[in-house]
């Protein structure tokens, strides 16, 4: 047998405590026929009595007793969950899910580090993940992509700009092979490549073009980043990594090789503060790191 609905016990529970329907119905701000009708109810569906009626009043039985110490723990826990749905809605709290490319996984990182610093209840999550996540399926609060512009339904989609390609190679590649200073001496360069890509990025498109020797592929991004380093090949990097990585910029950014940025969100999430307040920050981010 149920105990259902909650909206019963609850009632039975304020007259356990009130030890009058007048009180329970004062407390409840409902009508005394409603307590009246609610504990009848409950008592039908369960088949116990669990209040004595008395002339002064409404004393709980042993069954009633039981029953309302459970009741009490429950309506404890429902009001915990209240609070925290009501912060979830108006604050910047609990789990905030982010995803990205790989390349921009240090940017997105140190977002989230500002976060934790200015709302300590909230619960940082960032996956760089091989296929695009869905945001209607609640799989991430917010996506940082690049490339062709999302098409998903129900997303809030923004640009970002484009994000400044630039080729680079390591000193022992260079000191090998010289630093090309023209698009016509790139012919006898070797590249680190993506291979076969669905998703490819218009420096690779601008490579195939050129007709340049790939030396050395992979489909993971730091791996790329290992083989530039170790003098596999020039590769291309987003504009200032190579430099933090030791790298030497051999070209700088074009338009041409650079990529369109797009900060997704769900429409249903668009507007709530941790998501607003993420996105202010990946904005603010995306301008330091890659202005001009």
């Amino acid at each position: 047998m149920g105990l259902e609905p909650w909206d019963e016990v609850r009632t039975a529970l304020h007259v356990a405590r009130a030890g009058t329907v007048s009180g329970a119905a004062a407390s409840l701000g409902v009508h005394h026929a409603t307590v009246i009708r609610h504990i009848d109810a409950l008592e039908d569906r369960i088949a116990v009595k669990l209040f004595q009626r008395h002339a002064k009043g409404y004393t709980p039985t042993e069954a009633g007793r039981a029953l309302f110490d459970v009741a009490s723990e429950t309506e404890q826990r429902f009001e915990q969950l209240a609070t925290r749905l009501q912060d979830l809605q108006e604050g910047i709290s609990g789990p905030l899910v982010v995803t990205t490319i790989p390349e921009l996984g240090p940017l997105v990182l140190s977002v989230l580090a500002e976060m934790v610093g200015n709302y300590p209840q909230i619960s940082p999550c960032l996956r760089m993940d091989a296929r695009v996540l869905r945001l209607e399926y609640g799989e991430a609060h917010v996506a940082l992509r690049a490339g062709r512009q999302p098409q998903e339904p129900d997303n809030v989609v923004q640009t970002l700009g484009k994000l400044p390609v630039a080729l680079y190679g390591a000193r022992s590649y260079l000191d090998r092979h010289g630093v090309p200073q023209q698009d016509a001496e790139l012919a006898a360069h070797g590249f680190i490549g993506m291979g076969e890509s669905d998703e490819r990025p218009p420096f690779a498109s601008w490579l195939k073009g050129l007709g340049a020797r790939i030396a050395f592929t992979s489909n993971d991004h730091a791996t790329r980043l290992g083989a530039i380093r170790q003098g596999l090949g020039l590769g291309f990097l987003l504009q200032g990594q190579g430099e933090a990585e030791g790298l030497i910029r051999v070209m700088d950014s074009r338009d041409d090789w650079a990529s369109p940025i797009w900060l997704v969100t769900h429409v249903d999430l668009h507007r709530s503060p941790k998501v607003q307040a993420c996105v202010r920050l990946i904005r603010t981010a995306i301008a330091r790191d890659f202005a001009g």
